[in-house]
């Protein structure tokens, strides 16, 4: 299973690569050629990508590889870290583009600076790089899933984020076509936002899946239905989870009648145990204590 996932980050990047190679040298062509300054820049967001692109590649060797005797839970809360650092590279990123913009606009305002009138096929070159990347975002995250990949997610919004800073290129080209080039730094602006919180968004869930955070309540809801579904448990003593990458354990402990036997009481465990695993394809492992009840279940109403 880990190797079939590593397969599909690999091959989703490697994907990733040769198509922001393709998208990084008809941005600098158009924007050399047809004089757009924007689309010079959005080239360099695509090389700076394909850097990015690249780490992805190399941490799939690392967080899929299977459990070992020093690393007996797995590896892949290493996926999770890249994923804060594709977070932190968006930031980055988003920080580069409004300084930009608000230099660009001071000198529109009080310096008067003319913005140089691009060539009308530079409007192609954004519209073939909003097609792209918005394929690559939709590919990207359905693999995420697939490989149950948080850096891979983390690169699917990264995409997205290029697509919101092509519509500021293609909106700043535009501008300047009709006369309107303070609408370049200003629709930059606006994008930043968006790409700082999609930034904060992938930081907060890879920091989340290292530091143990708990499943969520739907999740924790669909364990205490399935538990209690077995009419031979009494009552749900402590349910408690921890995600680890994208997926999580569960440790759970259950009361049930005292006067069982030991191998009684190991038979209910286990068939509770393989339904939670079955049902739920996002529990890693489920670890169940039993606790001895003197009393009986009552009725629906007291879970």
């Amino acid at each position: 299973m880990k190797k079939v996932e590593e397969k599909i980050i690999k091959q989703n990047t490697i994907f990733t690569i040769f198509a922001n190679s393709f998208l990084a040298i008809i941005k600098l062509l158009g924007g050399i050629i047809g004089k757009s300054s924007v689309l010079i820049t959005d080239a360099i967001n695509s090389i700076s990508d394909i850097a990015t692109n690249l780490v992805v590649f190399i941490s799939a060797k690392f967080s899929k590889k299977e459990r070992d005797e020093t690393h007996p839970y797995g590896h892949d809360k290493f996926d999770s870290m890249i994923s804060i650092f594709l977070g932190v590279a968006l930031i980055v990123t988003a920080f580069q583009v409004g300084k930009s913009a608000v230099l660009k606009l001071y000198d529109v305002i009080f310096n008067n600076l003319v913005i140089v009138v691009p060539a009308w096929y530079t409007i192609v070159v954004v519209a073939i790089t909003l097609i792209v990347k918005e394929y690559l975002y939709r590919k990207t995250k359905v693999d995420a899933k697939k490989a149950s990949s948080q850096a891979l997610m983390a690169q699917a919004w990264d995409h997205r984020s290029d697509t919101l800073t092509s519509l500021g290129a293609l909106v700043g080209i535009l501008g300047a076509i009709f006369g309107w080039g303070f609408l370049d730094p200003i629709a930059s602006l606006f994008i930043v936002f968006f790409i700082l919180k999609l930034g904060f968004m992938i930081i907060k869930t890879g920091v989340s899946q290292v530091v143990d955070e708990s499943a969520n309540d739907e999740q924790v809801n669909k364990i205490r239905k399935i538990v209690l579904e077995n009419k031979n448990v009494i009552k749900i003593d402590e349910i408690k989870t921890r995600m680890f990458g994208v997926k999580y354990y569960v440790d759970l402990e259950i009361s049930l009648d005292k006067f069982l036997s030991l191998e009684e009481a190991h038979k209910i465990a286990e068939a509770i145990h393989d339904d939670i695993e079955d049902r739920i394809s996002d529990v890693i492992h489920c670890m169940i204590h039993v606790n001895p009840s003197e009393t009986k279940r009552i009725s629906k109403s007291s879970w």
